[in-house]
């Protein structure tokens, strides 16, 4: 089974190329250009690479947030696009349980079951998207939904379920805030650095997922933060009422 991986959920993003399980390649985007002036030309290139070509490909797994909402859209559109033209089939991964996967390549011991792993990204204006896992019979299960806020005020709400334990922080997010984390879990928190690009994990997670796989047009943007436009329009209503 051939499958394609994207996710657009930062400025750089990554794709994937994985058959039977074996990654065929990793990629990451450049930062300094647009995922709009980027795709589809990035994934046609990586297909090309490996002599491949669209109606090769068995199945798509694409990042569908949280992240920056305009590279979701693009990003989602171009897999529906790509799926659409031969009737493949989709899985929409959240990028916080891919993060929390592909943070398995450098942690140097491997998870205790039960143990506690945090996914945060930067969600901009002091605040993350954020997730809390557990390790369950060898995969990361999560706990409660993926959520935004200020540092301090996640790990408040996670209080109940971290009780005292010592647990692992990955993604950008997390080495933003770095100092908040470890003064606020003092000998309880490890921040993991260098986790690779997401698409790979994405693509791992697709293929497990495939009995969950459908058309293109049903996958759909995790956004979490609520987008500045509808916001803007609500506080508008409000003080016209």
């Amino acid at each position: 089974m051939l499958v394609l991986a994207l996710d657009t959920t930062t400025r750089g993003g990554s794709l994937a190329l994985v058959r039977d399980g074996r990654l065929l390649e990793l990629f990451a985007g450049d930062a300094a250009r647009t995922h709009a002036t980027r795709l589809p030309g990035d994934i046609l290139d990586c297909l090309a690479r490996h002599q491949v070509g669209v109606r090769d490909i068995d199945l798509y797994g694409v990042a569908v947030g949280p992240g920056s909402f305009t590279g979701l859209r693009i990003g989602i559109a171009t897999i529906q696009g790509l799926a659409f033209a031969f009737g493949c089939p989709v899985v929409g991964v959240s990028a916080l349980d891919a993060l929390a996967e592909a943070a398995d390549g450098v942690v140097a011991a491997k998870a205790a079951e039960g143990g506690l792993r945090a996914a945060w990204m930067d969600a901009q204006r002091g605040e993350v998207y954020g997730r809390l896992y557990r390790h369950r019979e060898g995969r990361w299960e999560p706990l409660g939904e993926p959520a935004v806020n200020r540092p301090a005020e996640m790990l408040e709400a996670w209080v109940p379920a971290l009780a005292g334990a010592r647990v692992e922080f990955v993604g950008d997010g997390a080495i933003a805030h770095a100092a908040a984390i470890r003064e606020l879990l003092p000998g309880g928190a490890e921040v993991v650095l260098d986790v690779p690009p997401i698409a790979a994990a994405i693509a791992v997670i697709a293929a497990a997922q495939r009995e969950n796989a459908g058309p293109p047009h049903r996958i759909r943007p995790l956004y979490v933060r609520r987008p500045d436009a509808e916001l803007a329009r609500e506080r508008r209503q409000a003080g016209a009422s």
